[in-house]
């Protein structure tokens, strides 16, 4: 056997090494995708007040303050629980409805705490919000964030 590599022998390993991986990249997006479609998102219970209520999140940059499942600013809670906080779920409407009325109540005035503007959401798009957020925590998360406390 030669001692050198020849020219055509490297081409060879190289394409057929990228082809290679090529499918195997190819393989582990398709099973990940796979995977957490089935076992991490709630998709029977994305409805039409979800998709508004994440256009109200983002038409308001809610991100830019605080967390949801781990992404966006640190400084506000994190929101991706914040519907099992309010005990969504053992009462879906009752936490809803808390949920309503602390948005409505801000800035609460408290001194030396960080204040949330008041937005002037309309009915339709607290519930939406709701609706919204109520999603997110039924996501599989695994145990994030670590407290519940947010």
């Amino acid at each position: 056997m030669s001692e050198m590599l020849t020219k055509s022998a490297a081409r060879n390993i190289f394409y057929g090494g990228s082809a290679f991986f090529f499918a195997i990249f190819v393989g582990l997006v398709a099973h990940t995708h796979g995977y957490i479609l089935s076992t991490s998102t709630d998709a029977k219970g994305l409805t039409d007040s979800v998709a508004r209520g994440k256009h109200v999140w983002e038409k308001h940059a809610c991100i830019n303050c605080h967390t949801l499942i781990g992404e966006g600013a640190y400084y506000a809670p994190e929101v991706g629980n914040v519907m099992i906080r309010y005990g969504a779920d053992t009462d879906p409407k009752g936490a809803a409805e808390a949920l309503k009325a602390w948005m409505k109540a801000q800035p609460s005035g408290i001194p030396g705490r960080r204040q949330m503007p008041q937005f002037n959401l309309s009915e339709k798009e607290l519930d939406d919000l709701a609706a919204f957020l109520e999603w997110t925590s039924r996501i599989k998360t695994n145990n994030w964030p670590p407290n519940k406390a947010g």
